[in-house]
C-alpha cells in the first residue's frame, strides 16, 4: 500500500478541516453562527471569551471556508457561507450520540440535550 496515497490535496483538506474544529471555542463560534449572522462583539459575549483570543479563534475558521466576515464602520460580522455547516454540525452531534452510547446522562454531561 502506498503509504502517501492520504497525501493526496482532498484528504489533506478534510484534515486541515477537521485540525481547525479541534477547540470547543471554534465549534460553540461556528453553532452561534449557524443559528444567525453575528457581530464579534456579540460572539464575545457569547462565549465568554477575551477580544484577542476570539479573533485567532475566527481566523482559524475562517481559513477553513465555513465561515465570511464584512465590515460595516468599525463592526465586523461573521455568518456561516452554506447551511452545509449547520449539517455537518448536525451530523457530529449524530455520531457524538452514537459513540455515547445514546445515554441520556452521557450526553446530558456533556451538554448535548436538545
Amino acid at each position: 500500500m502506498d503509504r502517501y496515497r492520504f497525501h493526496t490535496p482532498v484528504y489533506v483538506a478534510k484534515a486541515d478541516l477537521f485540525k481547525a474544529l479541534g477547540h470547543p471555542v471554534r465549534i460553540r463560534i461556528l453553532e452561534l453562527l449557524v443559528e444567525a449572522e453575528r457581530p464579534v462583539s456579540d460572539l464575545i459575549t457569547l462565549t465568554g471569551v477575551e477580544a484577542s483570543s476570539l479573533s485567532q479563534h475566527l481566523g482559524v475558521v475562517k481559513r477553513t471556508g465555513m465561515v465570511e466576515s464584512h465590515r460595516v464602520g468599525n463592526t465586523v460580522t461573521y455568518r456561516v457561507v452554506d447551511e452545509s455547516v449547520g449539517e455537518f454540525l448536525c451530523a457530529a452531534r449524530s455520531v457524538l450520540a452514537v459513540t455515547l452510547g445514546r445515554t441520556e446522562s452521557a450526553l446530558h454531561q456533556l451538554g448535548v440535550t436538545e
